[in-house]
């Protein structure tokens, strides 16, 4: 529950805990009994990260769940819904299979009001976004996001920014956000990000928190300390971050983003224009060596193809080679811009140092996060952080590596989160909480999810309840939709 452990008895009855005894209860008395001997029953995991888009396609969640999460937080890189409430109401309608929350989005409401276009709000512009993040909020939303390196949050300056997170922080709510850079400009993203929360005076969380690109490897050591001065001089700043040395998102992430400034169709046509197209094309090479590419078009991976699902998997390198190219950063550039001219794609991106990854999760106010998307089997060639995130900390970074204790790793799953987000009476085992419980074997809980073969649920998470129901029975998945919408201000 976030403090230290010790052998118990949990009594369930409803949706709620309704005993924790270290003398033994009586069997007797119970419909059922789960034998948890040698296991840990631990709190049921939040997820603070969570891309919640395909949740009403797949309102089972068995992706989550099968990992141990109980409550997942959705909306994350300025992307939340909108119209915000009735989005809720069409969650509700059709049950789902953990708690589910939302934030509001930047990007969202900035694309609603202004489209993708590279200036600042008028002021009546900016009015209009700060009375959707105050609506969001009145209709539950638990904070705002950003997504500061995408569009159109990209286009955004700092005084922005804080005029709408002021408007969160007012509700209670608190910051999340994707920085504006995590490569080589990543300390000034993170000191904007500690300066938003400074002067709109909310909690913030870096979100994802990475070092990205061999050039900055290392500098975990300045970012954290600069958390912890943000701290000590009164910034509630957070960080969550998942287990795996590669990112996932767009491949349009390599390309600049003055380039990208009304969206795709008018990035393809400055690609006509042969000035224009050096430009960019240097740029994403640029991005390629210096940033996400990792110095080697080996080191992007093809995830979401869907006009080509052979290349699903496969590198930029593998795709030079098929088309007789040479793999040089130029021609991933001109692969990038291919890409986007039949329709998009995503990508694993391989650029993270393990150093940086182990630091940051040691970090006492660092929590797990998947920043993953709820998938099942077939559905592309997904990061594995969709399948095994919590299980990978467990079983690799606490069991083998040793990075940090079983009782600090549940902390970083559950009350931390839990404490983040505000969320009423649950996060930790307690007489009168909500029964949202994992019981994971220590010695086997394992994620089974590569990057060469991404579907593949866990091991050894062989109980999971949700609000007192089981949802996972002895490592196996039961689609019973006990999870709840998740409003601020009622829970």
């Amino acid at each position: 529950c976030g403090g230290l452990a010790f052998r118990a008895d949990v009594a369930i009855q409803g949706d709620r805990i309704v005993a924790i005894s270290e003398a033994s209860l009586d069997p007797d008395r119970a419909d059922r009994v789960i034998d948890a001997t040698d296991m840990v029953v631990s709190p049921g995991f939040v997820d603070l990260h969570t891309h919640l888009d395909p949740l009403l396609r797949l309102p089972g969640s068995e992706s989550h769940v099968r990992q141990g999460v109980t409550t997942a937080l959705g909306g994350p890189d300025g992307g939340g819904p909108w119209p915000f409430e009735a989005h809720l109401e069409a969650v509700e309608e059709m049950s789902i299979g953990m708690n589910v929350g939302f934030l509001i989005g930047h990007n969202t409401i900035r694309r609603t009001v202004m489209g993708l276009e590279n200036r600042a709000p008028t002021p009546s512009e900016l009015n209009r976004m700060k009375d959707m993040v105050a609506q969001a909020m009145e209709e539950g939303a638990w904070g705002i996001s950003t997504g500061l390196k995408y569009l159109p949050g990209t286009f955004s300056e700092l005084e922005e920014v804080i005029a709408l997170a002021e408007v969160a922080g007012r509700e209670g709510g608190f910051y999340t956000s994707h920085l504006r850079e995590e490569g080589l400009g990543l300390l000034d993203g993170v000191s904007e990000a500690l300066e938003i929360g400074k002067r709109a005076e909310l909690p913030i969380i870096l979100t994802h928190h990475k070092v990205v690109g061999q050039p900055m490897w290392g500098s975990s050591t300045r970012t954290l300390a600069m958390v912890d001065s943000a701290r000590e001089a009164g910034t509630d700043a957070m960080i969550d971050q998942y287990p795996y040395t590669a990112s996932y998102t767009g491949i349009g992430i390599l390309i600049p983003a003055w380039a990208m400034a009304g969206g795709n169709a008018v990035l393809l046509t400055r690609m006509n224009d042969p000035a224009l197209a050096d430009s960019i094309l240097k740029g994403i090479a640029f991005n390629i060596v210096n940033d996400r590419g990792g110095n080697d078009l080996r080191r992007v991976q093809l995830a979401l193809v869907g006009w080509d699902r052979t290349l699903e998997g496969k590198t930029l390198h593998d795709w030079a080679l098929r088309e007789g190219l040479a793999s040089t950063p130029e021609t991933g550039a001109r692969l990038v811009i291919e890409a986007i001219r039949r329709g998009g794609a995503s990508a694993i991106f391989h650029a993270m140092s393990e150093e940086d990854v182990e630091r940051i999760m040691a970090h006492p106010f660092t929590m797990i996060a998947s920043d993953g998307r709820l998938t099942q089997p077939g559905d592309g060639h997904p990061h594995p952080r969709w399948y095994g995130t919590f299980p990978r900390v467990l079983g690799h970074y606490v069991r083998d590596r040793k990075i940090i204790s079983i009782v600090e790793a549940v902390r970083k799953m559950t009350a931390l989160p839990a404490e983040r987000l505000g969320l009423n009476m649950r996060g930790q085992l307690r007489e009168g909480w909500f029964a949202d419980i994992v019981v994971f074997d220590p010695v086997s809980v394992a994620d089974q999810a590569t990057f060469e073969e991404p579907h593949q649920y866990p091991v050894g998470i062989n109980w999971v309840l949700v609000n007192g129901e089981i949802t996972v029975e002895e490592g196996t998945f039961r689609d019973v939709r006990a999870g709840r919408v998740l409003r601020r201000h009622l829970h």
